[in-house]
């Protein structure tokens, strides 16, 4: 019989208030739903098992920080099984986009039915030679074949989870994905920041961000750094890809953390004033909140 991995910490329940108030329209570009598991079982062979963060709890979240909008993204706990993600949808349609995990089960014309309820991507993990074993880790960019024509069709994103070693070995081909459609890279690679902006893995994304050739959340900085509450060894990253090509930058939340402590739990009021702050131009700031977001997923 399986065990379930222990249930990890939840976020926090009341953020602050952000000191500067995001522009109208704001998104949330990377957020996950958890549950109610009595409702939505969670998937065996998950990787943690969070606590029940419903669509009302982050409806409410995305109204105390003034965003207008959010994506929501397939997280490990559910697996193959978007239904939570679909209910979200269902439920706040004007308000909620998502980007699906699913395995080369689902008939490709099945996207068409999921496209009008509001998704707007699949989402791919690349992981590293030598990534945990033994619990569900998404698929990898080889199930993008048979779902490429729709996608396309669809003009849909290509939302992948990339190790930062593993980026320098497909950056040519995610290039040519981009030329049918967007491709959105995680938490800016979660490069560890001792590692530095010169990693060849950091390195290989600002040259797609640079080109053109990829979008890139600057989102979860604390999943780069050791410098919790303020994560200032992750703001260089930042820094970089800013002056690379802020028009193929996006921000998300992450909430609800998944597999951060209790104890470094960051606030999503916090995380919106970091970015305010290493965003400094107004212009920047409605680019990646605004109208990058709106391109991608409206």
């Amino acid at each position: 019989m399986s065990t379930a991995p222990a249930r990890i910490a939840g976020p926090v329940a009341l953020p602050r208030l952000p000191h500067t108030a995001p522009p109208p329209g704001a998104v949330d570009a990377h957020a996950h739903i958890f549950g109610p598991e009595a409702r939505f079982p969670f998937a065996e062979g998950r990787g943690y098992t969070p606590p029940d963060a419903p669509v009302e709890a982050y409806l409410a979240l995305l109204d105390r920080l003034g965003l207008s909008r959010g994506v929501l993204v397939q997280g490990n706990a559910h697996g193959y099984d978007n239904a939570a993600l679909l209910d979200a949808l269902e439920r706040a349609p004007d308000r909620l986009r998502a980007i699906a995990i699913t395995d080369a089960r689902v008939a490709p014309e099945a996207l068409r039915d999921w496209h009008r309820l509001g998704v707007r991507g699949l989402r791919f993990h690349e992981h590293a030679p030598d990534a945990r074993p033994g619990y569900v880790q998404g698929v990898g960019l080889e199930v993008l074949k048979r779902f490429r024509p729709v996608m396309r069709d669809l003009g849909w994103v290509v939302q992948v989870f990339c190790h930062h070693r593993r980026l320098p070995a497909i950056a040519a081909e995610l290039s040519g994905i981009s030329r049918e459609m967007p491709v959105v890279l995680d938490h800016m690679l979660m490069v560890p920041a001792a590692l530095g902006i010169a990693d060849p893995g950091f390195q290989a994304l600002l040259r797609l961000v640079g080109e053109g050739a990829a979008h890139v959340k600057v989102s979860a900085p604390y999943r780069l750094s050791t410098a919790f509450p303020d994560y200032a060894d992750a703001q260089p990253f930042h820094a970089a890809l800013l002056a690379a090509n802020p028009d193929r930058l996006l921000w998300g939340t992450d909430w609800p953390h998944t597999s951060i402590p209790a104890a470094t739990m960051p606030d999503d009021g916090a995380l919106l004033d970091l970015f305010t702050d290493w965003t400094p131009r107004p212009e920047d700031r409605a680019r990646i909140l605004v109208g990058t977001p709106a391109r991608l997923f409206w």
